[in-house]
């Protein structure tokens, strides 16, 4: 039996600033595909996030590869390419099974079963027992009932039949561990969160329950992933540090281990303190995510999410001293949002001072206590989602707000960070351990990369980006010596084509570091713009799988052979 697992494109193929993850298989795929395995079943898992702008290539693949299950991970941005994928499975061949499961079918499953014919079955909530259990009914000759199944939703001579629930996985150590067989980056230490938020459908999926993975059985998949090449990982758990005394294990782990990785984390501001970050920042972890909402106490208890002004305060304090980079989420056009609420939500912003803001409008998706209260009150069912949307903003379904308002409250909110950068940089203060101080550099030298060659170096509202990242690049080395910051000073030069200044730092760099790739093809692109292609092709011989190298070299033996022609070589335009 051939299966496949299949993670969908989304509704839109559209610009989502932020989501690095928003094409990363979820992980529960992986341990789908893990448990089959471990059964002696044959099943890939196939990223498909991004293959309908090479279309053709999902009816190549399904006649090479000849399923008999497809199983799709749903969630309500990805729900109408799975139906769309599902149909041209079924007119390859009608006897493909199709599973739905996931997030979104989870919570639509009557309407998925009720309008789309092409999907046989839904497997509800945890998946990985429910899912195996299914396969082996279906591949019985004749099949097997499926009605002593928990977890499931099926057609049953064309009525639609819900199975019991299934229970939790009490133990996530008796799972085998994903990265036996499959590479990823995003991996997580436990399931669940304790938090109530209106708009997240976490409460209903997990029961607000916090299940936890041993601190050794995480970090022993960290170090399977490290084998295979990994160094940097998204801990997508919905709040790490909900457990201080596990993250300190954990964060030990990693460094008796001595992974030499970097990693990053999604937290609540009342969960963090002076230990666990120390311990974080050492095991390597360079960003936490926060979900502070609004800068207006009142909106935050609407949106579930009462958390106190003072430990966001403190967290975005603590965390930015470790030199950890603290991440703000927020939320715009909630119920009651005003343009006195906006400012509250820019006061808090000058106060807690984040080098990055990730705001949201707020939308209303299936399984959330808002879509209930939307249900009841409207009187609506399910088929809302007949339409191609992705989720429904709030501002629709509020007579006191307006499109063109909420419009205007996220750009307010973007143009606070946009205008205050600077001074964030200016004001910075990293606690003054020498322990810190290797990780003070990187965090300096990163957040300047993030202007000059990263998120912002596009954003046109933040002015004076070469001098704040000068800024944090000397203020790294301040610290310790970091090829990155040497990098980026480099660079900076070689913009204003002041090739000898930038040789200068260049060869204070090489000689800290006379391994690091990247500094020396960038020294090598700065003696080609001094016409020393010699030197340069010399350095570029000992990195010939470099980025770009292969270009570079080209371009050296070129000049060498004959009279090199007026040409400017860039870095910046090869990276």
């Amino acid at each position: 039996m051939k299966i496949l697992l299949v993670y969908p494109y989304p509704l839109f193929d559209r610009s989502r600033a932020y989501e690095q993850d928003i094409h990363a298989v979820p992980i529960g795929l992986y341990y789908i595909g893990a448990v089959l395995k471990e059964h002696g079943y044959d099943v890939e898992v196939l990223n498909w996030s991004q293959i309908h702008k090479t279309p053709e290539k999902i009816i190549d693949t399904l006649r090479k590869k000849k399923p008999d299950i497809l199983g799709f991970s749903i969630l309500n941005a990805n729900r109408w390419a799975g139906i769309e994928i599902a149909r041209i499975a079924k007119s390859l061949n009608p006897d493909t099974r199709i599973i739905f499961g996931g997030v979104g079918a989870t919570f639509l499953w009557k309407h998925l079963l009720t309008h789309f014919a092409e999907i046989d079955y839904i497997v509800l909530g945890e998946a990985e027992s429910v899912f195996l259990k299914l396969v082996q009914a279906l591949e019985k000759p004749g099949g097997r009932t499926l009605k002593h199944i928990s977890g499931i939703a099926f057609r049953d001579r064309g009525k639609i039949v819900k199975a019991a629930n299934a229970p939790l996985v009490k133990d996530l150590d008796s799972l085998p561990i994903p990265a036996r067989y499959f590479t990823y980056q995003h991996v997580v230490s436990s399931r669940g969160c304790p938090g109530g938020c209106t708009f997240c459908g976490s409460p209903r999926f997990w029961k607000r329950r916090v299940r936890f993975r041993s601190p050794a059985h995480f970090v022993r998949e960290l170090k399977m992933l490290r084998k295979k090449g990994i160094r940097f990982f998204y801990v997508s758990d919905d709040t790490f540090a909900v457990n201080k005394k596990r993250v300190v294990q954990i964060c030990k782990a990693i460094l008796e281990a001595d992974l030499g990785i970097t990693w990053v984390a999604i937290s609540r501001v009342d969960h963090v303190d002076e230990e666990v970050l120390d311990w974080m920042r050492m095991a390597g972890c360079v960003q936490i995510s926060y979900g502070v909402e609004s800068g207006s106490k009142e909106i935050r208890k609407r949106l579930g999410k009462p958390l106190r002004t003072r430990d966001i305060k403190c967290a975005f304090a603590l965390t930015r001293s470790r030199g950890i980079l603290a991440r703000a989420y927020f939320i715009y056009g909630a119920p009651g949002e005003t343009q006195q609420t906006i400012q509250q939500t820019v006061d808090l912003i000058r106060q807690i001072k984040p080098f990055v803001c990730v705001s949201y409008i707020l939308e209303i998706y299936p399984g959330t206590a808002l879509y209930l209260d939307y249900q009841k009150a409207h009187h609506l069912t399910d088929d809302i989602w007949l339409k191609r949307i992705e989720g429904l903003p709030y501002f629709e379904t509020d007579p006191g707000l307006t499109k063109e308002m909420v419009m205007a409250f996220g750009k307010t909110i973007r143009q606070a960070v946009y205008e205050n950068l600077e001074r964030f940089v200016d004001s910075l203060d990293l606690i003054d351990d020498k322990r810190f101080f290797p990780t003070h550099a990187d965090f300096c030298s990163r957040l300047g990369m993030t202007l000059t060659h990263g998120d912002y170096a596009g954003v046109n509202a933040i002015h004076n980006k070469d001098e704040i990242a000068e800024k944090l690049f000397n203020k790294a080395l301040g610290y310790a010596t970091h090829p990155r910051a040497y990098l980026g000073l480099a660079m900076l030069r070689q913009d204003k084509r002041d090739f000898q200044a930038a040789a200068a730092i260049l060869e204070q760099g090489v000689k800290e570091f006379p391994e690091n790739q990247e500094l020396n093809v960038c020294f090598a692109i700065n003696c080609m713009n001094l016409g020393n292609f010699q030197a340069a092709l010399d350095r570029l011989d000992r990195f010939p799988e470099a980025p770009g190298a292969a270009y570079y070299i080209e371009e050296c033996r070129r000049n060498l052979d004959k009279k090199p022609q007026q040409t400017a070589f860039s870095q910046k335009a090869r990276r």
